[in-house]
């Protein structure tokens, strides 16, 4: 049986004993006297498991840190350290990266999410983060919800405005629900009829037609909740979700793009559909308006992994609409997590037309700040002619390394060309071939050790 400490108050002890009795564990509490240590704190030096500390009980506000002999006390235990709070805050969050946490919970405890985080440390699984938006995120948490092992997290693009959840943005005001619903069937463990039902679309109906069940579902849940992320926790409990889906940002927020003309365009969906623009015109700068920042949970989630997927998706309305929030780009550059970008397979008229995988990477490092990717992994995947025929009506043709000496002047990253192209008619990732080769990375660094508390703090 498993051997948790905890320090906390004993109202937080107690509810954490009632949610964790789900689990094998054994549970003792260690109760700060004030906030200061306990006289008797020699007898609770382990091993342990877990140690699960509440800073709330040591720092009188979000802004404070943590004191010295709490901090000297705390880099003593040799297990993970599960770090709590009651202030969902990017100042909180640093301190417990700062003192070498391991993962980061806010109270009141959301009960399967606490579950699923503790489940992780103490069975010290890898702690994957996917970011994007789309079919491409949908498709790579649906490869990898299969893998052993392993903890996920899917942060979800907010820059939808066009369908579905265009209409219910400007109806009710609400963030967009389409991509967090996309990222809530790959997770789920519902049967296959709710999974189906939540993806339905309306075809007819004047006020229904083209709407996607789970888009009003979550419309409904987030009415009655009050807000988009407490009705994603609830349709993820409903769902039983493996994993956890955070929007990226909690602000309504409009996308626009800069193009090399000095044309603006407002609005993801106008960004995306190309209409009535040269669709060879290339994105000079993409970001929100009005500004937005990162939401604490997904800032969080990226700091606290062990492996970090970007894409895929497209370039900028799915994958740099996330870098273009504040908190984002500075939480990448930051964790010790590795990093993998998965380039399109295909190329985009109005985003990437004529991009090679050189241009998406120079992309990303240009919205990081810096070359901070571990590997880049691109198509090479051989696609018959008869396949791409229609591709080529629309000015598209798949993303190619030009010229590997330059790519690799670009970035330390490795760079892995592999088949991982889908047999269906669209040229598309393969799920199963993506998890292959993510399984192969996570595997590798698992192997070489994780970034340890030592080396975060």
């Amino acid at each position: 049986m498993k051997h948790i400490l905890v320090i906390s108050a004993r109202e937080t002890f107690a509810a954490l004993k009632e949610i964790l009795s789900k689990l094998p564990v054994r549970q003792t509490l260690l109760e700060p006297e004030r906030g200061a240590l306990p006289a008797d704190k020699d007898q609770f030096a382990g091993p342990w498991d877990l140690v699960i500390f509440d800073c709330g009980e040591v720092l009188k506000s979000e802004n404070d840190r943590i004191p010295p002999c709490w901090e000297e006390y705390i880099s003593k235990f040799e297990g993970p350290v599960l770090f709590v709070s009651p202030w969902r805050s990017i100042q909180v969050i640093d301190e417990a990266f700062r003192l070498g946490a391991d993962d980061f919970a806010v109270k009141p405890f959301q009960i399967r999410e606490l579950l699923l985080r503790v489940n992780a440390l103490l069975e010290k699984r890898s702690r994957i983060v996917c970011i994007g938006g789309g079919t491409g995120l949908f498709t790579v948490l649906t490869g990898l919800k299969t893998l052993p092992h392993v903890h996920l997290s899917s942060i979800v693009s907010m820059s939808d405005s066009g369908g579905s959840s265009g209409r219910l943005r400007m109806s009710f005001g609400m963030l967009p629900p389409g991509d967090v619903r996309r990222s809530l069937v790959a997770l789920s463990n519902a049967p296959e009829l709710m999974n189906r039902v939540l993806q339905y679309r309306f075809k007819r109906g004047d006020e229904l037609e083209g709407h996607n069940f789970g888009n009003l579902f979550l419309a409904a849940l987030s009415e009655i909740t009050g807000s988009m992320p407490d009705a994603i926790r609830v349709l993820s409990d409903i769902l039983n979700i493996q994993g956890i889906v955070i929007p990226a940002s909690c602000d309504l927020t409009n996308l626009v793009a800069e193009f090399e003309d000095g044309s603006v365009v407002k609005e993801e969906k106008e960004i995306s559909e190309c209409k009535n623009r040269n669709p060879a015109l290339k994105i000079r700068k993409v970001y929100h308006k009005p500004s937005t920042s990162c939401n604490p949970d997904a800032y969080a989630a990226i700091l606290f992994a062990h492996q970090i997927l970007i894409g895929p998706g497209d370039l900028y309305t799915s994958i740099i609409a996330n870098f273009a929030i504040q908190g984002v780009p500075e939480a990448l550059r930051k964790t010790k997590a590795g990093k993998v970008y998965i380039v399109n397979v295909m190329t985009k008229p109005g985003e990437t037309m004529d991009y090679f995988a050189e241009d998406h990477v120079r992309e990303i490092q240009k919205y990081l700040g810096g070359d901070c990717l571990d590997h880049v992994l691109v198509s090479s995947s051989f696609v018959p002619a008869e396949r791409l025929g229609k591709y080529r009506a629309l000015n598209q043709r798949p993303v190619i390394v030009r010229d590997e000496r330059t790519l690799h002047k670009m970035t330390k990253a490795k760079i892995v060309s592999v088949d991982i192209v889908s047999d269906s008619l669209l040229v598309r990732h393969d799920p199963e071939k993506l998890k292959v080769e993510i399984e192969k990375i996570v595997s590798h660094r698992s192997k070489h050790g994780h970034a340890d508390r030592e080396q975060k703090s």
